[in-house]
C-alpha cells in the first residue's frame, strides 16, 4: 500500500502541524510559526500551552472576542433548531436579522451574504445596475470611482482595481469599469466624476494600507459630489464598522452618510463568514428574482449570530471601549514617535504603527511580538496594525504596548 509523508504521523508540536500545513495546505499566506490549539476573550494558547494576547483580532472579525459566550450560545442553540434551507425558502431568522441589522446601521434594506468579498462584489453589481436602471447611464459604460491602496478583497474583478502588484500580478486580464484616484483627493475624485460614474466605492479608514485615516472633510466633499452628479456612495465598512472605530460605522466620525454599505468580519462574531450590504430601497431594491443569490448567504446560523451581534451593539458598550481604550492606547503609542515608531494612526481601538528607519521590518517585529506574547502582523515592509479585540481589558492592553515598546524603541 502506498503511504504518503506524513499521512500516518500524528501531529503533536508546533513544528508538526506547521510542517502539515506547509505540504499539504496552499501556499496562500504566510503566518507566523504559531499554532494556536484554544481561544477565549482576549487570549489564544498554542498547542504547546503558551498563552498570547491577540492584537489582531481576526482582521476585526473578532470584535467581541474569541468565544464570547453570547454568540455561541446563539450558535448553538440555532444548531439545534435549523442549519441551512437556501433561499428557496423563507426560514423564521431572516426578516429579523434583516430588520434589526437596517435599524441599527439607519438602513432600510440588507442583503446578507457570506464573505466581505461578496458583500463588495454585489454592492458593485448593484451600483451597475442602479445607473442602468436609474441613473440611465448607457449599457455596459458604467464606471465606480475607487481609491488607491484601497483593499476591497481578492476576487478577480476587485483586484482588477487594487494598486498592490502582488494582489494582481498573473490575475490578468482584469474587469473594466474602474477609476482609480489618491486616496484623500477632492480634486482627484471630482476629475474623475462624469456622466457615466455610477458610485464612489471608499474605505472610511483603510485598513490593508496601514490604517489610513482620511483627511477632515474628505467625505463630506465626496457626499456633495455624488448629490451634485447624481452618484452612489458606497462605504466598506468590513474592517472599520460594528464598533472598531468608536462607533457603529466609521463613517459616522465624518457626519456622512453614504448610499450603501458593505459590512462583514465582526459580523459573523468570529463563528462564521457573515456579510450584508445594506442601503437605501431605492438602490438595493434594483435587484430582482434571478439576478443575484448565494445558497448560504443569509442562512439560518448566519442570521442568528448576526442578530446577536446587533444586539451586543445595541447597548453601546462596545463603541464606548473602543473610543475609551484607544484614547489610551493611542496616547500611549504616541508617545514612541520619534523613539522608534515614526508614526501612528487610526481611530478607536485600531492603530497603523510605522516604525522608524533603522528599526526592526514589520515581520521581524511580529517575530519578536510573538515571542513575548503579543501577535499582531506586518501590513506593508515596516508598519504593523494594532487591533485588539473590544473586550481586552485595559491591563491587557497595557502589557501588549509594553511588549511593542520593548521591540520598537531606540536603545
Amino acid at each position: 500500500m502506498t503511504t504518503f509523508a506524513g499521512r500516518d504521523t500524528a501531529a503533536t508540536s508546533a513544528a508538526g502541524f506547521i510542517a502539515l500545513d506547509e505540504q499539504w495546505s496552499t501556499h496562500n499566506y504566510h503566518p507566523l510559526p504559531v499554532v494556536i490549539a484554544t481561544a477565549e476573550g482576549a487570549s489564544v494558547t498554542d498547542v504547546e500551552g503558551k498563552t498570547y494576547l491577540d492584537f489582531l483580532s481576526g482582521y476585526s472579525a473578532l470584535n467581541f472576542g474569541h468565544r464570547h459566550p453570547g454568540l455561541i450560545a446563539a450558535a448553538i442553540e440555532q444548531f439545534g433548531r435549523v442549519t441551512l434551507t437556501s433561499r428557496a425558502f423563507h426560514h423564521d431568522q431572516l426578516g429579523l436579522f434583516c430588520r434589526e441589522l437596517a435599524d441599527l446601521t439607519g438602513t432600510e434594506m440588507t442583503l446578507p451574504m457570506n464573505s466581505g468579498a461578496e458583500a463588495v462584489e454585489s454592492a458593485v453589481k448593484i451600483a451597475r445596475k442602479w445607473a442602468y436602471q436609474v441613473k440611465g447611464v448607457p449599457d455596459g459604460a458604467a464606471e465606480i470611482v475607487v481609491a488607491g491602496s484601497n483593499f476591497h478583497g481578492r476576487t478577480t474583478t476587485i483586484v482588477s482595481f487594487s494598486t498592490d502588484e502582488t494582489a494582481r500580478a498573473d490575475f490578468g486580464p482584469f474587469t473594466p469599469g474602474f477609476v482609480t484616484v489618491k486616496y484623500g483627493d477632492v480634486d482627484a475624485l471630482r476629475d474623475a466624476i462624469t456622466e457615466h460614474t455610477a458610485a464612489i466605492l471608499l474605505e472610511p479608514v483603510q485598513g490593508e494600507a496601514g490604517v489610513i485615516v482620511p483627511p477632515s472633510g474628505y467625505f463630506a466633499e465626496a457626499r456633495r459630489l455624488c448629490d451634485e452628479h447624481n452618484v452612489l456612495l458606497i462605504a466598506d465598512e468590513i474592517q472599520s464598522g460594528l464598533a472598531r472605530t468608536g462607533t457603529v460605522l466609521a463613517l459616522d466620525h465624518e457626519g456622512v452618510r453614504a448610499d450603501v454599505y458593505t459590512l462583514g468580519k465582526a459580523l459573523g462574531g468570529g463563528i462564521m463568514p457573515v456579510s450584508a450590504v445594506v442601503g437605501s430601497r431605492d438602490v438595493l431594491g434594483v435587484l430582482r428574482p434571478g439576478e443575484h443569490g448565494s445558497t448560504f448567504g443569509g442562512n439560518p446560523v448566519a442570521c442568528a449570530i448576526g442578530r446577536a451581534v446587533v444586539g451586543l451593539l445595541k447597548t453601546g458598550e462596545f463603541q464606548e471601549r473602543s473610543r475609551e481604550l484607544g484614547a489610551h492606547l493611542h496616547a500611549r503609542l504616541g508617545e514612541l514617535v520619534g523613539d522608534g515608531l515614526a508614526e501612528v494612526r487610526g481611530r478607536g481601538l485600531w492603530a497603523g504603527i510605522d516604525i522608524a528607519p533603522g528599526g526592526p521590518t514589520g515581520r521581524e517585529a511580529s517575530t519578536a511580538l510573538a515571542e513575548r506574547g503579543v501577535l499582531c502582523k506586518e501590513t506593508h515592509d515596516h508598519t504593523l496594525r494594532i487591533a485588539p479585540p473590544l473586550v481586552i481589558s485595559r491591563e491587557e492592553l497595557d502589557r501588549g504596548i509594553d511588549a511593542i515598546t520593548d521591540v520598537v524603541k531606540t536603545r
